[in-house]
């Protein structure tokens, strides 16, 4: 089975298990051509999070593909010249912000160790949709009525038609110079990617950028490599649950798991009044961890500590039936009190994003969440006919807080902080039970701990899951989606002392669960995707 964001990605991925190959390989097939149909979200301009789950090894290995900062990043990179946070413009649009990709180099890694087709074969559905063409969605149509910051002259002839309109539903768009692209990685692997003249395409455009140009270097590039890291894991109910570890957002979806798991959550009803209140107070406590103590593990130590029982079950304590917790403070044991090193803050975070769950014949499942950042990211197409990451403004603009550094401060060869939290469920027999992630941004672990609620608390099936209203706290609002069920929880949240937020929530979520008879699939209604298989 596979579920994906786009119906077409969803046939790529298909076409690969039925030709016998694995679920990396399927996952391969339909990111290539996420990048072509969802270009907004996703693309080999950016980067990624696997989580596979090896069968054949009995193990999940952990696939780091996260963009990094160029060697001439330093911390004030976000800021003006009175060391005040840029705009969003001057923040995102251009050069500065374009990371290292990385997704290419996963995907390579992951194919090597696990694929069982052809590498070049993976490529064939998104050279021939690249080289026929394919129909502007309705999605791709609003949010290309809604963008107003295409000013590369490269992105505004393949996004806008002739008289500068945007494209609209229905039209063809042909892209045979990421035909090109494709072909010269199929026959020449990753490293055709990251040095010759893939490599110097990249450079050039974000040098040239006609707004904030960028540093990026060849050298950058021939120097990304993909890490191989290790899941964190935890129990919840009856389950063991992983998920990808730091600088993804696994840690944050385990703590807000561990903290919900003393209280009945099955007995509260899915999205009711009190399973919205507990799940959210949960999640301004996990996000007020995560924002002090997430960053890349290879420049900070992470703290062991932050899904330790003893202390999951002294946070949760604090969620009370009598009103809401406000802002939460990150915790702090009395080791890491003595330190006081790090100190949190926020970073500009947009809802993008795509998600990929796919699992094979062989026993093997995918769970891949792959990103450009913002809605077309840097806005910077290639001559290679792709778009550019803005993953750099992910990392937190103010370096330092009242003289304490900022874990997720820029640094030279540095990944920023992310909400993607891929996600594999194991039952007690170690069987792989359910395959979850979602797009949409900072709020993709509370996408991912809801979609998790629903099927392992509430016994949804997962298209039921992927339906029911989005909510949740960030450690700001309680945010609930406009014109559902959860939003009309709004008055009696407020009287509990909740300060609400009511606002669109296109989350991407896209599910896999076992069953009696057979795998279940669930596909986000916000987006396009579906979920098929045999």
């Amino acid at each position: 089975m596979v579920a994906a964001a786009n119906p077409l990605a969803v046939d790529a991925g298909l076409s690969m298990l039925r030709a016998g190959g694995g679920a990396v390989d399927a996952a391969i097939a339909a990111q290539f051509v996420l990048n072509l149909v969802e270009p907004q979200s996703s693309g080999i301009g950016g980067g990624a999070f696997m989580l596979v789950h090896d069968a054949r090894r009995g193990k999940i290995v952990a696939y780091d593909g996260r963009e990094t900062a160029p060697a001439a990043a330093r911390p004030d990179r976000f800021q003006d010249g009175d060391g005040k946070p840029l705009g969003f413009v001057d923040a995102v649009v251009g050069g500065r912000s374009v990371g290292v990709p990385g997704t290419v180099a996963l995907l390579a890694a992951a194919h090597r160790r696990h694929g069982r087709l052809p590498w070049a074969r993976l490529f064939e559905p998104a050279i021939a949709l690249a080289e026929r063409g394919f129909e502007v969605s309705p999605r791709l149509a609003a949010l290309l009525a809604a963008e107003t910051n295409f000013t590369q002259p490269r992105a505004r002839a393949y996004f806008l038609d002739a008289d500068g309109r945007p494209r609209a539903v229905g039209g063809v768009i042909r892209n045979p110079a990421f035909a090109a692209t494709l072909r010269t990685i199929a026959s020449g692997g990753a490293a055709a990617f990251y040095g010759g003249a893939i490599a110097r395409d990249i450079v050039d455009t974000v040098s040239s950028a006609p707004r904030n140009p960028g540093d990026l270097s060849l050298a950058d590039l021939a120097n990304y490599t993909v890490k191989v890291r290790e899941p964190v894991c935890a129990p919840y109910r009856a389950y063991r649950v992983c998920g990808m570890p730091p600088p993804a957002g696994g840690i944050t979806a385990l703590q807000m798991l561990g903290m919900l798991e003393r209280y009945d959550l099955a007995a509260m009803g899915p999205a009711t009044f009190w399973s919205v209140h507990f799940i959210s107070e949960a999640g301004r406590l996990a996000y007020a961890d995560r924002n002090a103590y997430i960053a890349d593990p290879d420049f900070y130590a992470v703290p062991s500590w932050l899904l330790d029982a003893g202390y999951l079950e002294q946070r949760s304590r604090s969620i009370a039936t009598t009103g809401s917790i406000g802002r939460a403070e990150p915790g702090m044991p009395p080791a890491a009190a003595r330190k006081g090193v790090f100190r949190a803050e926020d970073a500009l975070e947009f809802p993008s994003t795509s998600h990929l769950s796919i699992v094979d014949r062989y026993g093997n499942a995918v769970a891949m969440t792959s990103t450009i950042e913002d809605a077309f990211g840097s806005r910077l197409m290639t001559a290679g006919g792709f778009l550019l990451n803005n993953e750099l403004t992910d990392f937190s603009f103010v370096p330092v807080v009242d003289g304490r550094l900022v874990a997720n401060r820029v640094e030279p060869g540095k990944r920023p902080r992310s909400a993607m939290a891929p996600t594999i469920v194991h039952d007690r027999a170690g069987h792989v039970y359910a395959v979850v992630g979602s797009g949409g941004g900072p709020a993709i672990v509370n996408y991912v701990v809801k979609t998790l609620v629903s099927v392992l608390d509430w016994k949804l099936d997962p298209q039921a899951a992927a339906v029911l209203p989005n909510f949740g706290s960030r450690n700001g609002p309680t945010e609930l989606e406009r014109g559902t069920a959860a939003g009309a929880l709004e008055p009696r949240l407020r009287a509990l002392g909740h300060e609400t937020r009511l606002l669109d929530q296109t989350s991407a979520t896209q599910a896999i669960v076992r069953t009696k008879h057979g795998w279940a699939g669930g596909a986000d209604p916000r987006r396009e995707g579906t979920a098929a298989g045999d």
